[in-house]
């Protein structure tokens, strides 16, 4: 079995959700007492948004890159970064380690199109939603992207910020959040990606008919499946 490296604490609350499902699905795959090889570096999330307010994007790709040849170094076979708006800095990390990078939105898109759709409304932090790195690799697999309104935007940022990164989930931000899905379906949206690691633990397929993308589930399965390639 191969040994994941999880770059995590962005924030910790969806970093505790990978290693219980990472465990999880390789006990399955297993069976008996069989868990994870995994090694964990954690941030202190409140450093990781300094230097965000401060739009010091190098120095903060130079703590994720810090942190994944640290992991290397202690045995790693992959890199997972814990977070989808992490993703902005994926391509240059992958060049730079000499271990494989298992990339969050790659995963996504091939579930995407497994799933025979291709467009999706896409909710995460604001970097998520605005920036091109994560839609263009849904673009590479044929998925078109729709993100909600500027205000909508403004809304998930701050819930993300203010109460999921602190384990806070209220059925009045769940509502929400529903009717903004609701909002992109009517945009011609087949299904959601939930594109913040965090959302998945407020928002569940139960509360809705609509098709949805659990990055984190994604992300931990493609994980598990390089462990255990070759197993």
């Amino acid at each position: 079995m191969k040994m994941i490296g999880l770059v995590g604490g962005t924030g910790w609350v969806s970093t505790a959700e990978y290693y219980r499902l990472i465990n999880e699905k390789t006990n399955e795959r297993l069976g008996g007492l069989h868990f994870a090889r995994c090694v964990l570096y954690s941030f202190d999330f409140a450093e990781i948004q300094e230097l965000h307010r401060d739009i010091d994007r190098p120095r903060f790709y130079a703590r994720i890159l810090d942190a994944s040849q640290k992991l290397i170094h202690a045995g790693a076979d992959c890199i997972l970064l814990c977070a989808n708006t992490m993703h902005m800095f994926a391509d240059d990390l992958e060049r730079e380690i000499d271990v494989p990078l298992i990339h969050i939105a790659k995963a996504t898109a091939t579930q995407i199109r497994e799933a025979g759709l291709s467009k999706v409304g896409l909710l995460g932090t604001k970097l998520t939603m605005e920036l091109d790195f994560y839609k263009e690799k849904l673009a590479r697999a044929g998925v078109e992207v729709l993100t909600p309104d500027e205000g909508d935007r403004n809304f998930i940022q701050d819930t993300i910020m203010s109460e999921l990164l602190k384990s806070v989930f209220r059925q009045e931000a769940r509502s929400r959040f529903l009717g903004i899905m609701g909002t992109l379906a009517s945009r011609g949206a087949q299904g959601i990606v939930l594109g913040c690691t965090e959302i998945p633990l407020l928002v569940r397929s139960g509360d809705t008919d609509m098709p949805l993308f659990d990055t984190t589930d994604i992300h931990s399965t493609a994980a598990v499946e390089f462990a255990l390639s070759g197993e």
